[in-house]
């Protein structure tokens, strides 16, 4: 049996909604034969009618109904077809979502689902890395599976979790991105933990979501070409921070590469850089290094794309700089 990460994330909806009457999806096209953008609802609404809505297009109607359902006991799984216009989301989001229950005591249990990062050709406002936009407030838990494990589990255990989550998919991992076997038997984490997805000695290389397939090739470049052992880190859970595990594993390679598909200014590495150096100091052998996309808007054309997004190469050369100084 051989599943796609868009499998897994189908397969996590269809038994999240067997296994509780509260959870019902919400989203543009989402229902009858297109099933979403990227056909990750394909199916379910004649599986399960009545519970997979076609929505408007407003990504403002489709959260604060996703709010307001949530606030009022049910378990709503928004579905935005591209992460880009979750800003047009971000009243509902932040200032609702995010703030409900330290303003009343009640709970919001509510999971937005966004399809993240970039493919060749698909330009400014369908490809970016929303991660930096929706970790700076308060109130919401973020997280961006990078594994079809994780895609099943990761969704499943933020359906069930009484905060609102920002689930970020990568959409280039929907279909390049399979394994065999049934992820319900595969690795389940706790859903705020990151995860060593490859041991070493000499430099901690932290990533997530579809960078993270860059960092583990870079990774492997490292140790057959050069002869350095990298630890690479899935970060998993953006906000919040696992903070434990990175600084544990700085502290075995006294090194740090931080690798990550968004613009460099005021983001998750920076974010990372920064709360390695208020608690792990003491460990770091050489500055950190963050490897981030060019800090301009994300091009159309094939080539300026891949200038524009770091790939193995700029890792590569990031992690040598390091161990080298």
């Amino acid at each position: 049996m051989t599943i796609s990460y868009v499998e897994a994330t189908r397969l996590a909806l269809a038994d999240s909604l067997a296994a509780d009457p509260r959870v019902f999806l919400y989203g543009q096209d989402i229902a009858g034969p297109f099933g979403g953008a990227f056909k990750a609802t394909k199916g379910l609404s004649e599986r399960f009618p009545g519970r997979v809505i076609n929505a408007p297009i407003s990504e403002d109607a489709i959260a604060g109904m996703g709010v307001g359902a949530a606030v009022d006991g049910m378990r709503p799984v928004l579905e935005l077809q591209f992460a880009d216009f979750a800003t047009l989301a971000f009243n509902q989001l932040m200032n609702n979502a995010g703030t409900v229950y330290w303003r009343t005591g009640r709970t919001c249990p509510l999971v937005v689902r966004l399809p993240v990062g970039g493919t060749s050709g698909s330009g400014p406002f369908h490809c970016q890395m929303t991660d930096g936009w929706l970790t700076h407030p308060p109130g919401l838990v973020v997280v961006a599976p990078a594994t079809v494990a994780d895609a099943y589990w990761m969704l499943r255990d933020a359906i069930a979790l009484d905060d609102p989550v920002i689930h970020c998919e990568h959409k280039y991992l929907y279909s390049h991105l399979k394994d065999t076997g049934d992820p319900r038997h595969g690795e389940r984490l706790p859903l705020g933990a990151a995860a060593v997805r490859r041991e070493g000695t000499d430099c901690t290389l932290i990533s997530y979501s579809g960078m993270l397939h860059e960092a583990l090739a870079a990774a492997g470049v490292l140790a057959r070409d050069h002869g350095v052992s990298v630890e690479v880190v899935d970060l998993r859970c953006l906000r919040p921070l696992d903070l434990g595990t990175l600084v544990q594993s700085v502290a075995r390679t006294n090194r740090l590469v931080v690798a990550s598909e968004s613009w460099p200014f005021g983001g998750v590495p920076a974010e990372i850089v920064a709360a390695i150096a208020d608690e792990a100091f003491h460990y770091l052998d050489a500055p950190p290094q963050r490897v981030c996309a060019l800090d301009t808007p994300i091009p159309v054309q094939v080539d300026l794309y891949a200038a524009h997004r770091p790939g193995p190469r700029r890792i590569v050369e990031a992690v040598l700089e390091t161990v080298r100084f």
